[in-house]
């Protein structure tokens, strides 16, 4: 049975993983058991990796690679990438974070990338990441409900409808107790649930995530909400469809799933799609098979990235933000992404390509491109494409809410993208 046969199905498995990855860190910790229950072998960066065939992973931080090296491969065999990021917008955990007045303790938070703020408010939040103990360790570590940022009622600014400004220090600090500073520690609460005494925490990785569960509602089950969904709606595409031809793989490529950390705030870290981490994937697959430089180099040029992200789906109360022909519509297909000044990296050849795969995969294809007077973002494609000369197409799915710490998008789009994946991994 293909990947995503069942939509609704496929929905509640994505509910699953955004459930397990509150933080980049857990996201590609459950990308890699998720793998490793169908057969992967996890390596080590520090160890000498197999020359055999294989399905493999590898983890570095909040960052995952994993792929199959089939038995009929060599020193010359192109690679097929799937591309994606584990992170989204929203708040990290600041130095001293314990703080509060009046009687109230609140999290020291720093905005992280560029979150819509106000719609963090009056919802339940969790604080989610790593605790690095004093001989090195690292512990992941995930609260439930603990934190929310409460909104002034409209008695004390009846402007507040007219127009909402949120302050991002003053306005954005959680609560989450009664009390003095003096008497509470968040990071001894964190310490407590992950079951570590806290005098061994030397360092933290937290960030905050919206609390709710991802849920299908609205007519005919057509709407999938959850926060995270940029780009982890992505990273489930890729993991489910390279589950899906994991199983005797055996074709002229090297199927790939990369996903990144730090997209959201430009990507040039270790773990981030600027960064060293794929290149030196590829390059160990590639002397692992034998290859010369030369014989790598003629691998790339036959090699394709599908960058995978979310794009925006033409909004009903907001026409005028939008291309006026070019609207694709939440649940009518995967969207193609290009831009004149290659803010994607979608060009001809990888239009035509992305469409072959779709039809292969009997999924319907939109197109997007952005109003001329609305900025275009960009994504990892571009810097994929720049750094490893791999020819790259932009893709992924319309949402509404981008960058919202609860975004909407079609379930029958969630679906459409894993199988077109499954079919660009089986060529």
């Amino acid at each position: 049975m293909p990947a995503a046969a069942d939509p609704i199905a496929h929905a509640e498995d994505l509910a699953d993983l955004v459930a397990a990855s509150p933080s980049a860190l857990h996201a590609a910790a459950e990308v890699a058991r998720r793998l490793e229950t169908q057969g992967f072998t996890r390596l080590a960066e520090g160890d000498a990796w197999p020359t055999a065939p294989g399905a493999y992973l590898v983890v570095r931080d909040g960052a995952a690679i994993a792929w199959i090296v089939p038995a009929s491969a060599s020193a010359t065999t192109p690679v097929r990438i799937l591309g994606a990021h584990t992170d989204s917008p929203g708040f990290t955990v600041k130095p001293q974070p314990t703080t509060g007045r009046l009687g109230w303790l609140q999290a020291g938070v720093e905005v992280y990338g560029g979150p819509l703020l106000n719609s963090w408010l009056d919802r339940e939040l969790r604080l989610a990441g790593r605790l690095v103990l004093d001989d090195g360790a690292e512990v992941l570590v995930a609260s439930g409900p603990m934190l929310r940022l409460p909104q002034l009622a409209i008695h004390l600014d009846r402007s507040a409808n007219e127009g909402l400004t949120l302050d991002r220090q003053a306005h954005t600090q959680p609560v989450w107790g009664l009390g003095s500073p003096e008497s509470a520690d968040l990071i001894g609460e964190m310490a407590g649930i992950a079951g570590v005494d806290v005098a061994r925490v030397r360092g933290y990785d937290l960030s905050v995530a919206d609390a709710a569960r991802g849920a299908v509602f609205g007519k005919d089950d057509a709407f999938f909400a959850s926060g995270r969904l940029d780009d982890l709606a992505s990273v489930h595409a890729g993991v489910v469809a390279l589950g899906a031809v994991a199983d005797g793989f055996d074709a002229d490529h090297i199927p790939l799933l990369a996903i990144f950390d730090h997209e959201e705030i430009g990507s040039e870290t270790r773990t981030g799609a600027a960064g060293p981490f794929l290149d030196e994937v590829l390059e160990r697959i590639g002397v692992a098979l034998g290859a010369t430089r030369e014989e790598r180099m003629r691998a790339m040029t036959s090699s394709w990235h599908v960058s995978s992200d979310v794009g925006h789906s033409v909004h009903p109360n907001y026409p005028e933000k939008h291309d006026p022909v070019v609207r694709p519509l939440l649940g009518s297909g995967p969207i193609l992404k290009i831009n004149a000044n290659q803010r994607y990296a979608t060009d001809g050849a990888g239009s035509a390509a992305w469409r072959g795969w779709s039809d292969a995969a009997g999924v319907p294809v939109q197109e997007f491109v952005s109003n001329n007077t609305v900025p275009c973002g960009s994504t990892i494609g571009p810097i994929t494409a720049t750094r490893l000369g791999i020819r790259t197409v932009d893709v992924g799915i319309p949402i509404l809410s981008m960058h919202s710490a609860r975004e909407l998008a079609g379930v029958a789009d969630l679906a459409g993208l894993t199988r077109v994946a499954e079919a660009f991994y089986r060529g």
